[in-house]
């Protein structure tokens, strides 16, 4: 179920592997991503079962709790996991436990709220879960190659500095590697005119870009203390990738929370 896991004080963090999950098909088994066909019942089901039972086992809530958004009483609810929809872009949502039921259009979502579950998602992209636990900051970032360019990272930075924070320590998640996330030459040249740092090449000697790279420099350039959980997702089966898999690639996690 987690590829990675850590904790820093009350800060626990983690990175979800593809693994024991209800989800079948190419999306086996462990899919976080957010339903692609509403109508799809199935899909619905996998969808709200695989996320509530990485929040009940991330956060260690007793077997049976029941996600705050589900209709039926009875056992302890799960904390609030809050996700955003994701659009490649440096938007950052100040989030809390309301968020839960009505996720931010953004790229990066911070909170100075105990107890609440903030969750990235990917497929290649860069997961980074951000906290100053001693300033009650914690965020979590959605870093594509778009949001290199934009800034997602350092916007994160700001709006965690905007809340206090000021000795942030940073957790980077599997992602595609440089060496085998091909692009054109001419792409190379636009993200890395921006982030020099990502400059890349192929195992197989073609341009390419590393993400991972241009984060971790950024990360660097906002003296960041980083942990670097790096797997890459295109050469390891148990994890998901666009890239390998194509629109059959589920969506792995990162998650990231303060205990309250």
């Amino acid at each position: 179920m987690f590829a990675f896991q850590d904790s820093r004080d009350a800060v626990e963090v983690a990175f979800t592997d593809r693994h024991g999950g209800s989800s079948t098909g190419g999306f086996a088994s462990l899919d976080l991503a957010t339903p692609r066909d509403p109508a799809d019942a199935e899909q619905l089901r996998a969808a709200r079962e695989n996320l509530d039972l990485v929040a009940r086992v991330f956060t260690g809530a007793p077997d049976g709790a029941l996600s705050p958004a589900s209709p039926v009483s009875g056992p302890p609810s799960l904390p609030p996991v809050v996700v955003m929809r994701q659009v490649h872009g440096a938007d950052v949502a100040v989030v809390d436990e309301a968020s839960a039921s009505a996720p931010p259009v953004a790229d990066a979502l911070v909170t100075t709220a105990p107890g609440v579950v903030l969750l990235v998602r990917v497929a290649d992209c860069v997961p980074v879960l951000l906290s100053d636990a001693t300033a009650g900051v914690v965020a979590a970032v959605h870093a594509g190659r778009p949001g290199l360019v934009a800034g997602v990272v350092p916007a994160a930075l700001a709006a965690m500095a905007d809340l206090g924070a000021a000795d942030v320590r940073a957790w980077v998640g599997p992602r595609v590697c440089g060496a085998c996330y091909e692009v054109p030459t001419a792409m190379r040249a636009e993200v890395s005119a921006v982030v020099p740092e990502a400059w890349g090449e192929t195992s197989w000697g073609t341009p390419s870009v590393d993400v991972g790279a241009g984060v971790l420099a950024q990360l660097a350039a906002g003296g960041v203390e980083v942990v670097d959980a790096a797997r890459c997702t295109r050469e390891d089966e148990d994890l998901f990738s666009y890239r390998r898999q194509g629109t059959a690639s589920g969506r792995l996690g990162g998650l990231v929370w303060m205990r309250p």
